[in-house]
């Protein structure tokens, strides 16, 4: 493989790596916002921002954790026959899969992208009591979803080479 190959999946795996890692700790945040409205309902009066704010939070961890798990092949796939094919029967068919998945991350971020700018461009705010603006987290949506997009990527290299017997891990 190209060494411009070698190199993208480098830092795409070593970019995605630490945003999974950074996204890991979103779940302490949420447990602490949680805990909190727990709390505050039973002994405060009850916080108005804390359902939405764990809502984002959840989809941070959700969105941003997305490559993370490509990349560590924690993704759950259909066992009955893989598990039997040799490395490059395996390949053969992750190559067509994670093209079929790019294909549909791109439609996903083609309408995230719009959902985007209508949000920044109109100001568009979450229905309820506490209204934040949703701008942010759908900047987060498609952060995560260029992510995971360069994850697919870097996994079809991996295969592509696994195909050409050579090892781009």
């Amino acid at each position: 493989m190209p060494n411009w190959t070698r190199t993208f999946v480098h830092y795409v795996d070593a970019v995605n790596y630490r945003i999974g890692r950074f996204a890991m700790y979103l779940l302490f945040v949420l447990m602490g916002v949680m805990l909190w409205s727990s709390f505050a309902r039973s002994a405060l009066t009850p916080a108005i921002w804390t359902d939405e704010t764990g809502q984002f939070l959840l989809l941070g961890y959700f969105m941003l954790g997305g490559a993370y798990s490509l990349q560590l092949d924690s993704a759950v796939r259909m066992d009955l026959f893989y598990s039997r094919w040799s490395d490059r029967t395996k390949a053969i068919v992750d190559v067509v899969t994670i093209l079929a998945l790019i294909f549909y991350l791109g439609v996903l971020l083609y309408g995230a992208v719009e959902s985007t700018a209508y949000a920044i461009e109109y100001g568009e705010k979450r229905r309820g009591l506490w209204q934040p603006y949703m701008w942010p987290i759908k900047v987060v949506m498609c952060v995560g979803i260029v992510m995971m997009i360069l994850q697919c990527t870097s996994i079809f290299f991996k295969d592509l080479a696994t195909l050409r017997g050579e090892d781009l891990s």
